[in-house]
Order: structure tokens, then sequence, then C-alpha cells
């Protein structure tokens, strides 16, 4: 057990020295019975994104997701938005024997609020269907919601909800791989 734990927290600790020089933001968040790290490669005015986070969710689950979208900029209604379409790769594992993955296909938006500055809405679903699930994975559904406030030029506060959840092969049922209200913080360099 200490091996594992060290083999995944020297990698974690080097990416986090390195955010600066290869990332365009980092977001931590906490959930009651998680905690889960995420780095996005390119800002809001590139037309790609790619990120990379992972969650350890109590009772030993380990989720690891990769995501590539193309993203631009638009208008919802008179509100400035950004918008991404494209695919989010989530693989997990369960001390229980359970292990799986999909390749989701979905997106997100980031919605700002000019008449509060600072105020923004961001929302993402993914879902992969059994033809893009592997391992114990049938299917799997990826939603997060969350409001952020721009406390300084560089940082973000924020809350939500996340949701992810996969039916098991073989009509075992399904289960949560994550879920609850999260709260966290942005940072951007």
């Amino acid at each position: 057990m200490l091996f594992r734990t060290s083999a995944i927290a020297l990698p974690v600790a080097l990416s986090l020295v390195a955010a600066p020089a290869i990332a365009a933001d980092a977001d931590f968040s906490l959930t009651n019975e998680s905690v889960k790290g995420q780095m996005n490669f390119f800002d809001a005015r590139s037309d790609i994104q790619a990120g990379a986070g992972y969650t350890y969710h109590e009772g030993s689950r380990h989720l690891i997701n990769g995501d590539f979208h193309a993203q631009g900029r638009t208008a919802l209604g008179n509100l400035p938005t950004t918008a991404g379409i494209g695919f989010r790769g989530l693989a997990w594992d369960d001390d229980d024997d359970l292990d799986g993955g999909a390749v989701g296909i979905g997106g997100f938006a980031t919605v700002n609020i000019p008449n509060v500055p600072g105020l923004s809405f961001t929302g993402s679903a993914h879902y992969a269907p059994s033809i893009l699930s592997f391992g114990d994975s049938d299917d799997l559904t990826n939603l997060e919601l969350r409001a952020s406030y721009r406390v300084i030029r560089n940082a973000d506060v924020f809350a939500g909800y996340r949701y992810i959840n996969t039916d098991l092969d073989n009509s075992n049922g399904d289960i949560n791989l994550d879920e609850g209200v999260l709260a966290g913080i942005k940072i951007f360099f």
C-alpha cells in the first residue's frame, strides 16, 4: 500500500511543480467523499482544449480522466460564452476488484454574467454508450455544474455538483463513481 501511495504521490507532486510551464489553469475540488485535481493546457482563446485529471474517492477508488475538445467563444443570448465539443476518457479502479472506463462524447459551456463581473456558470456533460466502454463499465455518464466567482485576477472560487455513474456489465446494477456537492479553487497561470 505504501508503494502504491508513493507511486501516485510523486507524479502528482512533480506535475504540480511543473504546472505553470505546461498548463493554462489548474483546479482542485472537494466533495464530502472525494478530492479532484484537473489541469487544462490551453486557455479560452485557443481553438482546442486538452486536460487531464485525477480523483481519489473514499474507499480506495481512483479515477483518471483525459479531455480533448474543440472550443470557441460564442454568446448565449447576450451572455459571453466559451463552449467546447469533444471527448472525455475516464478510467477507474476500485479495490472491490472492479475497474473499467469509457470514452464519453459531450461538451461544456462557461457563461459569463456581465452585470456581475467575475461571476460565471459552467456545465459539462459527457456520455459513453456500451460500444465506447471497457472493463466492468457498460456505459458511463459524467455531469458537472458549477458557479464560479473570480476573487483575484488569476483565481476563482467555485461551488457546484458532480455526478459520475457507470452501469456494470452483465446487469449487475450500477455504481456512482463520484457524486456530491463540491467546492474548490481554480488558478490561472
